[in-house]
């Protein structure tokens, strides 16, 4: 049993916890992930560390209440306990050799994003973070985010706060004006990180982004997380969850992402606060 040691409601749909995991928090790095379970009846849910504390013990997930066990982790309060808590897992982003990087987190993937540029900043490299939000309520971790990054980009589609666009929008002209980055990384929506990868190929810029495809034991066996990168099959828990942007095949990811959407749908328990439909980069 693992105990939740702190519950922050960070804007309407999306909850920050502090889970008690001393053995996780020793052996967590940036870029990795637990699987949680909330009962012996429950689905196993992956979910990225957002930051860790070995001192204190803890390990700190982000999400979005979407659907029945999201929505069931969220009802939790501080003290109450999870069943299983397994990592981290996952291989770590490799931050080696990078002096200077772009970090663009798109949404919720800001809460995974913030993790790989604090590594980078503490590190010593200049970090360039941009980050996205469709609009001003929906804004998250904004003072970790500057406390961690050289230049600090805040962008909304709507233009309520920040600048008004999206990031690949500030991505673009942060290059066409010659800024020169060793590496991007993206981490966000599965459509948001393709139109980043397709910034980034006519400038030759190294592009790592953080898949999330459809996940069940976390060790490769079960197969659901395959996805294709530089036509081959390759398995997301196991040899990701980063690769190489330009070389993922997204529009295979999107359609297997999308398989079990009915299912879903059709799930009594299932409450989607999602607005503002599909978003559209580029």
């Amino acid at each position: 049993m693992f105990r939740i040691a702190k519950r922050q409601q960070l804007n309407e749909q999306v909850v920050l916890m502090e889970v008690e995991a001393p053995l996780i928090a020793k052996a967590a790095r940036p870029g990795q992930f637990i699987i949680l379970r909330l009962d012996q009846f429950g689905e196993r849910v992956p979910l990225t560390i957002a930051d860790y504390d070995a001192a204190r013990g803890t390990v700190t997930i982000i999400f979005q209440t979407v659907g029945r066990t999201t929505g069931m982790l969220g009802n939790l309060k501080e003290g109450d306990f999870i069943l299983d808590f397994v990592g981290p897992l996952g291989k770590p982003t490799d931050i080696a050799g990078i002096r200077r990087a772009a970090v663009v987190g798109g949404g919720v993937g800001c809460a995974i994003a913030y993790p790989s540029a604090k590594a980078l900043f503490q590190a010593g490299a200049e970090v360039d973070l941009i980050a996205g939000f469709r609009s001003r309520d929906l804004v998250i971790l904004e003072e970790e985010m500057r406390a961690v990054s050289t230049n600090f980009y805040l962008t909304t589609d709507d233009g309520t706060y920040g600048e008004k666009g999206f990031v690949t929008d500030k991505l673009k002209s942060l290059l066409e004006a010659g800024r020169q980055y060793d590496a991007v990384i993206a981490i966000g929506p599965v459509i948001m990180m393709k139109f980043v990868s397709a910034v980034t190929k006519p400038f030759g810029v190294k592009t790592i982004v953080s898949l999330n495809p459809i996940m069940i034991d976390g060790t490769g066996m079960c197969g659901g997380c395959r996805v294709t990168v530089g036509g081959e099959i390759k398995f997301a828990c196991v040899d990701g969850p980063d690769f190489d942007g330009h070389q993922v095949d997204f529009d295979e990811l999107m359609r297997r992402n999308s398989f079990y959407r009915e299912h879903e749908n059709k799930d009594a328990g299932h409450i989607c606060r999602l607005t503002g439909g599909v978003r559209h980069y580029g």
